[in-house]
């Protein structure tokens, strides 16, 4: 049912790539649809957002108050849900918040050799929209990842958009955004929630940067307003590369990968290992575990379409493997993470031994859920508090601190023959 490949095979580059081979571009008649709306909410606003909100997710909404969904109905949806699930979600939003607290920045300067001060101030962003899914799945977890590290930053506003088909609202969701601390919260989805995000419409507030995953539709959306507002990534479809060294309980990492192979047909699992006889093993559990995966049709899908098994001689030569891949998520199932750690660079978030399973993660180990996929961690970071903070440079001078840079200035800008850039430079040089 899995592929498997041998990594001093003469074809293993060739197989390699096709494993990892998927298009990021979307369909054409995607982009077209999504341009259409993009431009049909920018001209037409609150209208043509109630338009597709009812012919897009099968409602009859009939004025814009409808879709909004105030305080006093979250914090009703945080009391409905069963006290252990409430309890959990606290529990993960203050693992997920104490984490995130660590990596904010604040405004620092310093005192060059001359006299000028240098730094940088750090500043939130003022207003943040954040996209859940809605629809055939609730991910409460993804507005505790999205929402909390944008109000760890400091962001004034948040308005987060959730698709409601059939005008069905999640209860888990809901309750999620209170907790988290939403400050408004839409029931709309798809490409027109973006549009109404990017360029605000009468009552939808224009955000400065849109975050949060969404199905093709959406991705698209995202990369087409960019350059209006930030965006976070383009995400894919989720990923897990496991390393194992025979350590492991085979169950263990047998269930591993149906943990990302159940998220949908295009989500990929690999395992690469040292041991022949751990494989055979690992398939063995496969075989006994999916007959009882509520998904097993999506798990054993995605297993053969995305997954495999993939033989190396050493862990070196695994790590080499991981930084050619560049997983989004990456489990260390070794006896010795620590050392393994020293040879990885791509990854997204790394799970080390085989107690930290990768679905820690996804819920409430604390770091970021929100990762970058399809190689991209060979330049992207997690989702976090930086996502949401921006940096403008500091610099400041006296009449003797500035004599020397700006002597360097007119020195260069003469070089460039940009004679204004000079003379400006000269002015402060040569002032009294």
């Amino acid at each position: 049912m899995i592929k498997r490949l041998d990594a001093n095979s003469s074809d293993f580059n060739e197989a390699l790539a096709s494993l990892l081979s998927s298009s990021d571009e979307p369909e054409p008649q995607v982009v077209d649809t999504v341009k259409a709306i993009l431009k049909d909410v920018r001209t037409r606003g609150d209208a043509a957002l109630l338009e597709y909100t009812n012919q897009f997710d099968r409602r009859s909404v009939d004025g814009i108050s409808e879709i909004e969904i105030n305080q006093d109905e979250l914090q009703q949806a945080l009391q409905r849900i069963p006290e252990s699930i409430k309890q959990s979600l606290e529990h993960a939003a203050a693992r997920v918040r104490d984490f995130h607290e660590r990596q904010k920045q604040t405004t620092w300067t310093y005192e060059d050799s001359e006299g000028n001060t240098l730094g940088q101030k750090v500043t939130p962003l003022d207003r943040v929209g954040v996209y859940v899914p809605g629809g055939k799945a609730a991910y409460p977890s993804s507005v505790l990842m999205n929402i909390i590290p944008a109000k760890v930053a400091g962001v004034k506003e948040i308005i987060m958009v959730v698709p409601t088909p059939d005008g069905e609202r999640n209860d888990l969701v809901l309750a999620a955004a209170a907790i988290a601390g939403a400050n408004r919260v839409f029931s709309i989805g798809g490409a027109q929630a973006v549009a109404a995000l990017a360029y605000g419409t009468e009552t939808i507030p224009k955000v400065d940067k849109i975050v949060g995953p969404g199905n093709i539709y959406v991705a698209t959306a995202k990369r087409e307003v960019f350059g209006v507002v930030g965006i976070d990534m383009i995400a894919g479809p989720s990923e897990v590369l496991i390393v194992a060294d025979g350590s492991a309980n085979p169950d263990w990492v047998a269930m591993d990968m149906f943990a990302q192979a159940e998220h949908d047909e295009l989500a990929s699992a690999i395992l690469v290992a040292t041991d022949d006889d751990f494989i055979n093993q690992v398939s063995n559990s496969i075989a006994k575990l999916l007959p009882e995966m509520e998904r097993a049709d999506i798990i054993q899908t995605s297993l053969s379409d995305n997954g495999a098994f993939i033989k190396v001689d050493d862990l070196q030569q695994a790590a080499e493997l991981v930084n050619v891949i560049a997983p989004e998520h990456l489990e260390l199932s070794v006896k010795d993470p620590d050392e393994l750690l020293a040879d990885i660079r791509h990854a997204g978030a790394i799970f080390m031994g085989n107690y930290a399973a990768e679905s820690l993660g996804d819920y409430c180990a604390g770091p970021n859920h929100v990762l970058p996929t399809a190689r991209t961690a060979r330049f992207s970071s997690p989702l976090g508090v930086y996502d949401f903070q921006k940096y403008s440079s500091l610099i400041m001078c006296s009449s003797i601190s500035v004599t020397e840079i700006a002597e360097t200035a007119s020195v260069l800008a003469r070089g460039e023959g940009l004679t204004a850039h000079a003379r400006s430079a000269e002015y402060r040089r040569d002032a009294d």
